[in-house]
């Protein structure tokens, strides 16, 4: 049985959708909630892949998260012992941050439903192939990275240049959630932070289009991360390679 670690940092930032698809590939998934457990110091040598969620901290607050360089570590080792490494929101920048990649606020505050484009490349990427063209996606990010050397452009949106990027063969940053379902959306709107974030970025009404929004977009979301991240389970399938990490 594949075992894979998972890392965590608030309860409300979950696997959502990557979770029933992990366990019918028969994964055996360890999370370490670094919200919990801020000292954890996980050896990642113990798992065949890493997957790093999203989290309302940023890659500059290591002084009030100290586990943000252990993560750094951990996904720096992750990546040069040639295992799949999948970073969502928070967790894409943490990678980008990991291969040398600068992290900086984003122009724009991307809170809900934003159009999404495949990059040239990101047509010919096995994950982001899975685009048809244009795509209304689930954003929740102040926050973006510029591209790691070495690392390949995947999709892009009107505000945002870089939504996702790979390196190598195994190593995907996702800004967006691609993980998400209506219940979970519900959830953070729920939360009086993010509600309070939400009107900062669109207005009042905000949460209640996003809402609506919502309802009408889901089920394409949720079909379309279904065939993303069925790819990235193919990923374990191909023996390990060590990698080099991109010189500073």
């Amino acid at each position: 049985m594949r075992r894979l670690l998972v890392f965590q940092h608030v309860p409300y930032e979950i696997l959502g959708n990557l979770d029933p698809l992990l366990r019918d590939a028969r994964f055996r998934i360890r999370y370490i909630n670094f919200g919990r457990e801020p000292d954890a110091q996980p050896d990642v040598s113990k798992y065949n892949g890493l997957i790093v969620l999203g989290g309302p901290m940023n890659c500059d607050e290591a002084d009030r998260y100290p586990h943000l360089t252990t993560e750094i570590a951990a996904i720096q080792q992750a990546i040069r012992a040639g295992m799949p490494v999948l970073g969502i929101c928070l967790g894409a920048q943490l990678i980008a941050r990991a291969l040398g990649g600068r992290v900086r606020k984003n122009p724009v505050k991307e809170i809900g439903w934003y159009e999404l484009n495949p990059t040239e490349e990101g047509y010919k990427d096995p994950l982001c192939g899975k685009f048809a063209g244009s795509q209304q996606i689930f954003q929740w990010h102040g926050d973006t990275f510029d591209l790691p050397h070495g690392a390949v452009h995947l999709a892009t949106s009107p505000d945002c240049a870089n939504q996702a990027f790979r390196f190598q063969h195994n190593v995907y940053g996702f800004q967006f959630h691609l993980e998400v379902d209506e219940p979970m959306i519900l959830r953070w709107l729920s939360t009086p932070s993010m509600a309070h974030a939400a009107e900062q970025a669109g207005g009042s009404d905000h949460v209640d289009d996003i809402k609506r929004q919502t309802h009408e977009h889901i089920r394409n979301s949720i079909d379309l991360g279904n065939q993303v991240f069925g790819e990235f389970i193919h990923l374990f399938d191909r023996p390990p390679r060590r990698t080099t990490l991109p010189s500073r």
